[in-house]
């Protein structure tokens, strides 16, 4: 008995939606203009796995022309992965934690490349944070600071995530957060870039902190040792209000070197994230040091996916900036077809809500369909244009001054192997 309920449930609230659309076909309009954004955000995600594409010139020109075609208005390339820059980064040479330049195929910047092709085409190009405290255990930021690993109380360093076995920088480390900002900095500051988005790697599983630095640091300022239970509320509260404070801190940075960048975060649904990865994305929204939101809900079925929409905090962020569900479309071993995805940014659409695709290859290349039946179809759902302003200009006046560095760190340790090799 239990699929028949699921069907009915499933189209009891696709009727709603329908009847949304129909009664009230202004809706859209009235919510995004209540966010004063007048405009609907349509985003895909750039990752590593489309690097092939980015790094060459004529293929990355070509891609970022197709997106404009079917009226996508933003791009989130990676720019953080694996502990690796994407681009040529002198912050990351400097301090010796990467042995090679990332270049394109012919040579290029595919970074300032990709953000000029987006400017020509309409495009806002906000690079993705992707990593964030996040680092393979075996790469060379790990290796060469293990002390800026963070513990779990047993002493683990690692957790299983999507990206394997990974351990996690310390998010309440100064050297740490001050990495983190000079990276955010160089790429918004140097690159001339519309925003910067990080995602729910910004975070840290609430099974860390047990570190020797937390530890003293918690006793130090509530004059109590660190539960033995990650769980703890009040253990939980502290850990993320630290990282909130850290976000207070560089979204100020950010907003400084770069005057109307967008500070875009796309975590997960808002229970998970803030008692799982002590990430409270709510009180940033409530701060004002989010711009727009981009919740994840990759759920293979309606059922589970749609009651993400009109959560009281989505309903909440919705009120105050752009807000969009993403939606997951399709991996090489789980495509996802397109009536999967045409109810899903209905649905979206019916709440007022945008819509991003995580991630470019799976748009159209990774489906049961024919590509070219999939960009049809993108194009009948975006066929309006929504066109969403840039970041201002870099104003002609004198550069600010560089962000306020820590004391040196100690000499560096002998060259160590790339963390590809």
């Amino acid at each position: 008995m239990r699929r028949p309920v699921r069907f009915l449930a499933v189209l009891l609230a696709l009727l709603t939606w329908g009847l949304t659309l129909l009664g009230h076909g202004s809706a859209l309009a009235v919510r995004a203009q209540n966010t004063g954004t007048g405009t609907e955000l349509r985003g895909v995600w750039l990752t590593a796995n489309d690097m092939p594409v980015l790094r060459d010139r004529q293929r990355m020109t070509e891609a970022v022309s197709q997106l404009a075609t079917l009226q996508f208005n933003t791009l989130y390339p990676v720019v953080w992965n694996g502990a690796i820059a994407y681009y040529p980064s002198q912050v990351v040479q400097e301090r010796q934690l990467q042995t090679f330049t990332y270049l394109g195929l012919q040579g290029q910047d595919v970074l300032g490349e990709l953000i000029a092709e987006g400017k020509r085409q309409g495009l806002l190009v906000i690079p993705w944070f992707e990593f964030g405290f996040m680092a393979p255990k075996d790469s060379v930021l790990a290796r060469r600071h293990p002390d800026w690993l963070t513990r779990k109380q047993d002493g683990g360093m690692t957790s299983i995530s999507a990206a394997g076995e990974v351990a996690w920088l310390n998010p309440f480390r100064p050297e740490v957060q001050q990495l983190i900002t000079d990276l955010v900095v160089e790429v918004v500051g140097r690159y001339g870039a519309d925003g910067i988005q990080f995602d729910d790697h910004m975070s840290l599983p609430k099974d860390f902190g047990y570190d020797p630095f937390t530890l003293a640091l918690y006793r130090k300022e509530t004059g109590r040792a660190a539960p033995a239970n990650p769980a703890d509320g009040a253990w939980v509260k502290w850990r993320a209000d630290k990282i909130t404070a850290f976000m207070e801190r560089l979204t100020k940075e950010v907003r400084r070197v770069r005057p109307g960048a967008v500070i875009s975060v796309s975590p997960n649904y808002y229970a998970f994230a803030y008692k799982l990865q002590l990430q409270d994305w709510l009180a940033w929204v409530r701060r004002g040091l989010v711009d727009e939101l981009l919740v994840q809900i990759y759920r293979p079925d309606l059922e589970d996916y749609l009651p993400h929409l009109g959560r009281a905090e989505v309903i909440e962020a919705r009120a105050k900036i752009p807000t969009a569900i993403a939606i997951m479309s399709g991996q090489r071993n789980r495509p996802a077809p397109l009536p999967l995805l045409g109810e899903k940014v209905r649905a979206n659409r019916s709440q007022g809500l945008g819509v991003a695709f995580f991630y470019f290859e799976s748009l159209w290349n990774l489906g049961p369909e024919s590509p070219e039946q999939r960009k049809a179809e993108l194009g009948r759902w975006f066929a309006a244009p929504a066109p969403r302003r840039t970041a201002a200009a870099p104003s002609p006046q004198p550069a600010p001054p560089p962000p306020r560095r820590l004391p040196a760190p100690p000499p560096p340790l002998p060259s160590l192997p790339s963390a590809s090799g």
